[in-house]
């Protein structure tokens, strides 16, 4: 790969200040499966772990969309202006295992619209979380009403 074929951005990482540190590793580390790519310590309570999260996107919503998404995916009850989101292959159990890991359950799972089954939980660190699972590929999304490209839309 040439320097002009690399994107810009290699990597994005979310960074979170958990108050409840060992809660929070343990959930998302072990209830969730997200893998440990290493900690750091610097001496002292001074500690970091940094999880592997498999692909990461950025959704960008305009509030219209954010309160659609809030109806939806937890009748209503609005989201935080970032939630995190994990594409998962089972989202039904998977809401089942982080809520034995102490997630809140806020919605359980729901079939959306564009054929994913999401449920939304207060998660540890005070973040709220979606988690979704795929009922079709995105060849088949891409093909429905309303799907596309901001590029299309022009």
């Amino acid at each position: 790969m040439t320097d002009a074929a690399q994107p810009p951005v290699l990597q994005l990482r979310v960074v979170i200040e958990a108050e409840d540190y060992e809660r929070a590793v343990a959930f998302y580390r072990d209830a969730l499966g997200m893998p440990e790519l290493m900690a750091y310590a610097e001496g002292g309570d001074d500690r970091v772990t940094i999880l592997e999260a498999g692909r990461a996107t950025i959704e960008i919503a305009n509030p219209t969309h954010k309160r659609v998404i809030d109806e939806l995916e937890a009748d209503g009850r609005p989201s935080q202006r970032i939630r995190l989101a994990f594409e998962v292959t089972d989202a039904a159990g998977t809401t089942r295992r982080l809520a034995g890991a102490g997630a809140a359950v806020v919605a359980e799972p729901v079939e959306t619209p564009w054929r994913s089954l999401n449920s939304r939980l207060d998660a540890p660190a005070g973040l709220q979380i979606t988690v979704f699972e795929e009922l079709e590929g995105s060849e088949e999304r891409a093909l429905r009403d309303g799907f596309g490209t901001e590029a299309e839309r022009d």
